[in-house]
């Protein structure tokens, strides 16, 4: 951006003139600074993700140790698999005493995990990551976790619309909130069903489902409304829109 503007040089001053030329072009938009128990929830997020990162490749190791003369391998995997299911319930512990102990974490949790679908792992990583949910329209909460579709237009031509970018952690655990929706969710299911009748392909209906997941407890938080109460009429509105599969060519 500095040689973009004419700068060759590089200083203190002139790297705070750009980052203010920056924020007046651009105005974006102003954010929370996580405080230090979010801090502490998405760092032992991170390590719950590690720990079930590990544990599958050891429990893949398993598998792969055949034959004799491979006892003691089979019994240092077995050892650690054990080793790393306890560190798993331990971590998970610890992130169910953080909510409980926060009155607004768990409030929030509460209402999150009223919409079947939602475990505690999303719960948990949509207070830790996704502190903006509530504060933001359905379009741009969508587009911060990479849900929303993206134009690819030029000139006369009309591309595929897309997704990319956005938050991972999130996007990955709501993937697997919406697979759980399509069969325990009956918003969630009439609306997957109904996209694989209109002949859209099962992935592009499934991520459009985790868009319609996101939006509903987005939604919910910002009206502190539970599910059982009237998210279910609020879904079957937002079902009526026009929704972005439509437009997928």
């Amino acid at each position: 951006m500095r040689r973009l503007t004419g700068q060759l040089a590089k200083t203190d001053r002139i790297d705070a003139d750009i980052l203010a030329r920056f924020a007046d072009v651009v105005r974006p938009a102003v954010r929370m600074i996580p405080d230090a128990a979010a801090h502490e929830l998405d760092a032992l997020l991170t390590r719950r993700r590690q720990l079930l990162e590990m544990l599958q490749a050891e429990r893949n190791r398993v598998g792969q140790v055949f034959g004799g003369g491979k006892k003691r391998v089979r019994k240092s995997l077995k050892a650690h698999i054990a080793f790393l299911e306890r560190e798993l319930r331990m971590t998970d512990t610890d992130l169910g005493d953080m909510v409980k102990q926060s009155p607004v974490w768990r409030e929030r949790d509460e209402l999150l995990r009223s919409v079947p679908g939602v475990g505690p792992v999303l719960s948990r990583t949509l207070l830790a990551d996704l502190p903006e949910l509530g504060r933001l329209s359905r379009r741009a909460i969508a587009k911060l976790v990479g849900v929303a579709p993206l134009s690819r237009d030029s000139g006369t031509m009309r591309g595929r619309r897309f997704v990319q970018g956005g938050r991972a952690t999130v996007r990955g655990v709501l993937y697997m909130a919406a697979l759980v929706a399509t069969k325990r969710n009956a918003i969630i299911r009439e609306f997957y069903v109904r996209l694989l009748a209109a002949g859209k392909p099962k992935k592009l209906a499934l991520v459009a489902c985790m868009r319609k997941l996101l939006t509903i407890l987005n939604t919910m938080v910002r009206t502190n409304t539970p599910w059982n109460v009237d998210a279910n009429n609020a879904a079957r509105s937002c079902l009526r829109q026009r929704t972005w599969t439509s437009r997928v060519l």
